[in-house]
């Protein structure tokens, strides 16, 4: 099969120049094929060279010239070039044998053959000629092709030692069905369940990073829910296999908390694609199995499983070498206040209670609100449509009380240091109650988020705490 006609910009025309000029066989490889006939777009550019990688990246990145960036990685015998947008790497065609312990294979140079052989995938063994004489044929020795065309992921050779030699290709599996939306053929699926416990030697970031990438998939519950199936999700992540189960007392039930969780981030992820959001809403119900208890009276109950869940959150990421900063902190806020607005919905909406939610979750708030509307996944469509039109009403008092009281990211308009210089005090509990007492007349509508009205609250409130003024400001307040 030829495919000639997408291989005809700059970049091709002197990757195929360069390698005839040095007499050697050069094919593209990878990626860029498979997403070349699945209509992909792609900017990252494979390339094998039956010889050496780095001198081919030289003379190629020469004959781009200026704007042409060349890194050699001498180590790897890799090299890439990088050309505005697009990034192209080179490596010699190679084999690779691995010990049992590491995923690092020991290296030789080789074949086309030898290096399509070590391939993870048939979608990613395809490889196109970019030599003259063979230009723009392709290479499928495993039928890759035909594989795409029925959207099945499959290896190269026996599953069994792929996965063995390098256990995050387990992962990569689950993870192109997923963002694809392919089915894992039976074999290579049977090899997932055999060699699952192999994941072990894989470090935390590799496993973290595919578990974004599921994360970041159209519909990420298809990729946890076959991490479940094979065997791998309680291995790297328990915390969330705890989450399954119905159990029944008395003749009622909980809902399954796994497939709940799956279900709200699929609802998340038609509406934003920020990988924070997404974690948060995995986790939001991470502590229910803690919180789970059965009251007579009320049925199966999680109180404070938020609150329980929020703490939870800095030990999951360490323990997954998440980034431990503000995208942490991002996610434990809304883990913890992802109850807030349900309680406001339904009850009767008040001013009060949502200016309170406003302050709390800052400039957060509309993840916050698309959270919750991603949560209601009740099968009674009437009390879901009752949940979401009082989340409505919410949004519009939102958006209305900030216009009027400048809420989120509130600075309170008596500040600390103007308390201390009026009433000559130095930092103390009375301070606090001060500004305490400040905010909450705020929050509660009692006074308007204005300086002249926070100060003669302020004063009143003094008096009755016996704290006597001893600067006034000039205008005499």
């Amino acid at each position: 099969m030829e495919l000639k006609e997408h291989f005809t910009g700059k970049i091709f025309h002197l990757i195929s120049e360069t390698a005839d000029e040095l007499g050697l066989e050069c094919y593209i490889v990878g990626g860029y094929v498979r997403d070349l006939f699945l209509k992909r777009p792609s900017k990252d550019i494979d390339v094998v060279v039956v010889g050496s990688g780095i001198e081919i990246a030289k003379a190629f990145g020469k004959k781009l010239g200026k704007g042409a960036h060349i890194s050699i990685f001498k180590n790897f015998g890799t090299a890439q070039v990088k050309y505005h947008d697009t990034e192209v790497e080179f490596v010699g065609a190679r084999k690779e044998s691995y010990t049992h312990d590491s995923r690092k294979p020991i290296v030789e140079d080789g074949t086309l053959e030898d290096d399509q052989n070590r391939r993870d995938f048939t979608i990613n063994a395809m490889a196109v000629c970019m030599n003259k004489n063979r230009f723009g044929e392709l290479v499928d020795p495993f039928d890759g092709l035909a594989d795409l065309e029925d959207r099945i992921i499959r290896t190269p050779l026996d599953p069994d030692i792929t996965f063995s030699d390098d256990p995050l290709r387990m992962m990569r599996c689950i993870r192109f069905a997923t963002q694809l939306n392919f089915y894992i053929e039976d074999e290579t699926f049977s090899a997932l369940e055999r060699n699952c416990e192999r994941i072990k030697i894989i470090s935390k970031e590799r496993i973290a990073d595919e578990l974004n990438k599921i994360l970041l998939a159209p519909v990420p519950s298809k990729g946890f829910v076959e991490l479940d199936r094979c065997g791998l999700l309680p291995l790297i992540f328990p915390e969330l296999t705890a989450l399954q189960g119905v159990e029944v007392r008395n003749g009622r039930a909980h809902k399954d908390n796994f497939y709940h969780t799956l279900e709200v981030v699929d609802n998340i992820s038609r509406v934003t694609d920020n990988l924070w959001l997404r974690w948060a809403t995995l986790l939001h119900d991470i502590g229910k199995p803690r919180t789970k208890r059965w009251e007579p009276k009320a049925g199966w109950t999680f109180h404070n499983h938020n609150f329980i869940g929020e703490k939870m959150i800095p030990d999951i990421f360490r323990k997954m070498k998440l980034p431990m900063n503000e995208k942490m902190k991002y996610v434990q806020k809304l883990v913890g206040l992802h109850m807030r607005p349900i309680v406001i919905a339904d009850d009767i909406v008040t001013d009060s209670a949502v200016r309170r939610l406003l302050f709390e979750a800052g400039d957060d708030i509309d993840d916050l609100m698309s959270l919750c509307e991603a949560d209601i996944t009740s099968k009674n469509e009437a009390r879901k449509q009752r949940f979401l039109d009082n989340f409505k009403l919410v949004r519009q008092k939102l958006k209305d009380l900030e216009e009027k009281d400048r809420i989120r990211n509130f600075q309170p308009p008596v500040d600390g240091s103007e308390i201390m210089q009026i009433f000559n005090l130095q930092p103390c509990r009375e301070i606090g109650n001060l500004k305490s007492a400040i905010k909450d007349a705020i929050l509660d509508g009692v006074i308007p988020n204005e300086h002249d009205a926070a100060f003669e609250f302020m004063m009143k409130k003094a008096t009755q705490m016996g704290l006597e003024p001893v600067n006034l400001p000039q205008n005499g307040q």
